[in-house]
């Protein structure tokens, strides 16, 4: 009997609503492992979750049974039960509508986690528009400006 046989490695990024700076370092690696358990738990591979105050790079190997929009979905509506049921903040938490999404090559694997894995380091030197305007133009995705991101500078 023949068998399907796939590799797929997306990165995803999605940001809080209001690109507001409010994912505390104190929780943060909490709050990725939480994510990286639905991940799991949605039977997909977490290779690496990880990011700063106001978005998180989610690389995943993604089984094409599944949609990504699904997983997505499921990543940010339990997150954010998750952030809101810890009360870690004053106010109803919640993350901003869309993302992005950006596949690599096996061969890309390591140079992705190390990406993720120096969030903090790499936004010393360049804000999350920059990083995300690079990647849509990096992996050519046609995009209007007005409908991406609400943008705090």
């Amino acid at each position: 009997m023949a068998g399907t046989f796939s590799q797929i490695y997306i990165q995803v990024v999605f940001a809080v609503k209001g690109r507001e700076s409010i994912l505390h370092k104190e929780w943060r690696e909490e709050l990725f492992k939480y994510i990286s358990g639905i991940v799991t738990e949605k039977g997909q591979k977490s290779i690496i979750i990880n990011g700063v105050e106001d978005h998180v790079h989610a690389f995943i190997g993604l089984k094409p049974v599944m949609p990504i929009s699904d997983l997505v979905r499921d990543m940010k509506n339990n997150s954010s039960k998750f952030i809101n049921e810890k009360n870690w903040l004053p106010k109803k938490f919640s993350w901003q509508y869309g993302y992005g999404a950006f596949s690599y090559s096996h061969s890309h694997i390591d140079r992705v986690y190390k990406y993720i894995l120096n969030q903090e380091e790499h936004h010393r030197k360049r804000t999350f528009r920059e990083e995300y305007i690079d990647l849509l133009n990096k992996f050519e995705v046609p995009h209007e400006k007005k409908y991406l991101f609400d943008w705090i500078e």
